[in-house]
């Protein structure tokens, strides 16, 4: 199925339901034009693929959060002809932050990876330019400033 084929939502799910069939540990449709995939990091270049490739969704957006242990990477899509919006969570480990870039897949992630690199210190495997976007080129290595534990000194 390509994206021109989608006609509805529940068709949406049932196609990443059987796409990634165990791999989707978690998916909760809590309103109608919204759903949420849990994966593991290992499943996140084969849901890219099925989102961007198969389905044509367009990437709007990634984020990620600090939290005692992990971090969480919230990976946001949009298949804009039936006015549906998917995000993609995964967690990584907090002590080695390191993930498979998405960028090989969907260019429009390259500066993002790229923020959350130098901002949250996660580590984007096979990125093709991991350079500092937002802070100078001498910044400290190891100061993350969107991590829970950062000091200003």
């Amino acid at each position: 199925m390509s994206g021109g084929g989608i006609v509805d939502r529940e068709q949406v799910v049932s196609r990443i339901k059987e796409s990634l069939g165990d791999r989707l540990l978690e998916i909760q449709q809590r309103l109608d034009r919204r759903v949420c995939l849990t994966v593991d990091a290992e499943t996140i270049p084969d849901t890219v693929r099925l989102l961007f490739d198969d389905l044509q969704a367009r990437l709007q957006t990634a984020s990620a959060v600090d939290g005692p242990r992990r971090i969480e990477i919230l990976y946001h899509w949009a298949i804009d002809t039936i006015g549906l919006v998917i995000t993609v969570r995964t967690r990584i480990d907090r002590d080695q932050p390191e993930i498979a870039s998405i960028t090989p897949i969907c260019p429009a992630a390259h500066w993002i990876e790229r923020e959350m690199w130098e901002l949250m210190g996660i580590s984007f495997q096979g990125h093709p330019d991991l350079r500092h976007l937002l802070l100078t080129d001498d910044w400290p290595e190891g100061k993350y400033p969107l991590r829970r534990d950062y000091r200003r000194k």
